[in-house]
């Protein structure tokens, strides 16, 4: 049988040790030898002896939190020795390897895959209200290990060496330590009273060292912050001190 289906590029991927790597650009594949924890229903192929687990969003605390927050990721628990492949409706993966020290705030959309090694939680998104992508809140993740995330399209990767502003849909993930806030980028005028708009109302600012991730796709606010009227943007008040523990 011939086909350009059956070309090199398209052929599985073999690899001495178990993990989590790149099958193609859309495609995460996880060499089991224990576990691995995934976003349920992302598993699109597996082979071997494979067992799956429904942890809802990895806990009782990020449960109760995500049902609070509306943000959190459904997790699945994937265990045993195998081959599995997960995608996220053809959409753009990219893996993260953290080292001890290292936070990573990310969008829960975003999480498609990663190591059980990994800590993770849901944070208050500080000084940001409702408009980060991910709502009034995202997750935070620590430890070492590797994480996969998703993008619609190609993505940017800025360094926060100055004051940085990006579209809050268009905010994917960035360094945990920056400090976040929003900044009004559009400016009060005649043009502003007589219906005319930019579609730049407001930023994201980010401060301090580090990095953001910037997908070339903007998505409707989501989590709590997107369905609520009215919001604050310096603090989360009673939610914001019940989360940031």
């Amino acid at each position: 049988m011939r086909s350009e289906l059956f070309s090199p590029e398209n052929l599985e991927k073999e690899s001495a040790q178990p993990g989590l790597r790149l099958q193609n650009a859309k495609l995460l594949k996880a060499e089991l030898n224990g576990e691995v924890l995934a976003r349920t229903g992302s598993m699109v192929a597996y082979q071997g002896q494979v067992q799956f687990e429904a942890l809802g969003s990895g806990g009782l605390g990020k449960f109760l939190k995500q049902k609070l927050t509306g943000e959190g990721v459904p997790l699945m628990r994937v265990k045993g020795q195998g081959d599995v492949f997960f995608a996220d409706n053809a959409a753009d993966i990219h893996l993260i390897d953290l080292e001890p020290g290292d936070a990573l705030s990310i969008n829960g959309a975003n999480v498609l895959a990663f190591d059980s090694t990994l800590n993770y939680d849901i944070k208050v998104v500080g000084g940001v209200g409702m408009m980060s992508n991910a709502g009034l809140f995202n997750c935070v993740f620590s430890g070492h290990g590797r994480i996969a995330v998703t993008t619609k399209g190609t993505p940017v990767v800025l360094n926060v060496d100055q004051p940085t502003y990006v579209d809050p849909q268009a905010a994917i993930a960035w360094s945990a330590s920056l400090q976040t806030g929003y900044h009004k980028a559009e400016q009060f005028g005649l043009g502003t009273l007589l219906g005319r708009t930019t579609g730049e109302r407001f930023t994201m600012s980010f401060a301090g060292q580090g990095f953001v991730i910037v997908q070339p796709s903007e998505e409707p606010p989501g989590g709590l912050a997107g369905t609520q009227k009215g919001s604050s943007g310096g603090s989360g008040g009673i939610l914001e001190n019940l989360f940031d523990d």
